[in-house]
């Protein structure tokens, strides 16, 4: 929670170099919500260099910013928040870190971030456990229930460049994949739109639609398992539930997912095996540095309940 009762001088360094003031102050004055934040700079009580400065100003290298007079009551839902055992974990998912980025090994149930009822996820978790860095922000996100691979920048810069490799798809992701029914040999490549919509329920859903926008989804048989399949997914662009929509429109839906999977026969295999949600793993992700463009690869272990449904299931298939 930030709060200080006399005015404060920041020096910005290169590490800022053109990013835009409303964003800066959102990430670094903790606790204060996005409509104070616009306020005090509206009202002038933002100074770079002396000056009033607009929202979309875009910080250099030796500005001093003048940051007024801030006292916040936070609400915080969960306090101790660094004693939930979800959280606990997060330090022993870390599959790599370095002074720059970390990769996490995201368990399947936390949501990357809080919201939606949820008063905290993945980067709230973290940033609970690391009280003294001061930069921590997700590159890119995973479906609540997805396992796997979730890169985290500590500094802007690599916070940019990761998201320039996202932008121009130079970032590979691989995912793993049950899903219901015998995934077809020759659909390696599934690309038709997809469109978010609502349904009257308040629902959110996102549907294949002609309006919507272009998506790409690689798949390739694992293993065959009988009435499923063990598919690794390489999205090629990063829509919302992509995978799980590709999947559908291919009638091989993942198993266990109750949104996009209407096979009536898969509810009892889901209830032998306990499956309580969709198997969706990102166990691969390759990304460059910046400046050096050295290549990093890391892997994530399969989770325990997915080698566990996939043990089953070929029992059940032999």
């Amino acid at each position: 929670m930030t709060s200080f009762d006399k005015a404060q001088f920041w020096t910005i360094d290169s590490e800022h170099q053109g990013q835009r003031i409303d964003n800066y102050l959102i990430t670094h004055l903790k606790g204060v919500p996005k409509s104070r934040v616009y306020r005090i700079i509206r009202k002038g009580e933002i100074r770079v260099n002396k000056g009033r400065v607009k929202a979309v100003y875009k910080l250099q290298s030796g500005d001093i910013i003048r940051i007024p007079p801030i006292r916040v009551s936070e609400k915080i839902d969960n306090p101790d928040i660094v004693n939930f055992k979800q959280v606990k974990q997060l330090e022993n998912s870390i599959i790599l870190e370095t002074k720059q980025f970390l990769v996490i090994n995201k368990p399947s149930g936390i949501a990357v971030h809080g919201g939606s009822g949820l008063s905290f996820g993945l980067i709230e978790g973290l940033r609970a456990l690391r009280p003294k860095e001061k930069f921590l922000e997700l590159v890119h996100r995973l479906d609540r229930d997805t396992s796997g691979c979730i890169l985290i920048a500590k500094r802007r810069s690599f916070l940019v460049h990761f998201q320039n490799q996202l932008r121009h798809r130079k970032m590979n992701k691989e995912y793993l994949a049950i899903v219901s029914g015998q995934w077809p040999k020759d659909k390696t490549r599934v690309d038709v739109p997809l469109l978010k919509t609502e349904r009257k329920s308040g629902e959110r859903i996102v549907l294949v639609d002609t309006s919507g926008k272009a998506s790409e989804t690689r798949f390739f048989i694992e293993e065959e398992l009988g009435q499923f399949t063990l598919v690794v997914a390489k999205p090629v662009t990063g829509r919302t539930h992509q995978i799980r929509v590709h999947a559908r429109h291919c009638f091989c839906p993942l198993l266990g997912d109750e949104k996009y999977s209407e096979i009536e026969q898969d509810k009892n295999i889901i209830n032998k095996l306990k499956i309580k949600t969709f198997m969706l793993h990102a166990r691969r992700l390759s990304f460059t540095l910046p400046q050096t463009e050295e290549l990093v690869t890391v892997e994530a272990p399969t989770p325990a309940k997915m080698n566990s449904v996939l043990k089953q299931l070929r029992t059940i298939n032999n």
